[in-house]
């Protein structure tokens, strides 16, 4: 089967966008530096998603994997700034420790800089044991504030839901 097919029936398995799937592909790609790779979505079980943050739906967290093992997991999800919202990606490790994010789409016209790799490699590291504060632990962005805010409480959903899916033997 070729790469094109592949993606074309990850995109459709998937529902993500073509252009938002390449994306993650190649953050994919870099981030643990392999070629290939299986993407597809964690199944998750409604009464377990019930008991997640509001942010956390039950499409938007895939395993990544080789031929030989589990690399990690993509999260994939969109939140809203002060005007529109912003499509954004987590990596994580096979440990659920965060090892990459990037901002997929920003659609306001300020607070872009959230997408900036100094500002995101705050994030790397970080795992279902953190806890994330604007301000304290996690730096702000001059006329960037209700969007690091945003992300910030984003960021925070998105590890308390990995402590959950942790504890209840999902992950």
């Amino acid at each position: 089967m070729n790469k094109a097919l592949i993606i074309l029936c990850l995109v459709t398995l998937t529902g993500l966008s073509k252009s938002i799937q390449k994306k993650v592909d190649k953050q994919i790609i870099k981030t643990f530096n392999i070629t290939e790779f299986k993407f597809s979505e964690v199944d998750l079980d409604l009464t377990v998603t019930k008991t997640l943050p509001a942010t956390f739906g039950q499409d938007n967290l895939f395993k990544i994997e080789t031929e030989e093992s589990l690399i990690g997991y993509a999260y994939i999800s969109r939140a809203f700034g002060k005007v529109d919202y912003f499509d954004y990606l987590v990596l994580l490790d096979k440990e659920l420790i965060i090892v990459n994010t990037k901002i997929l789409v920003y659609r306001e016209d300020y607070g872009g800089e959230i997408g900036s790799k100094r500002w995101l490699k705050q994030f790397i590291g970080k795992s279902k044991n953190d806890e994330l504060f604007y301000g304290e632990n996690i730096s702000g962005i001059s006329g960037a504030t209700v969007s690091v805010q945003v992300m910030t409480n984003a960021m925070n959903d998105l590890l308390k839901s990995i402590k959950i899916l942790h504890e209840k033997n999902v992950l």
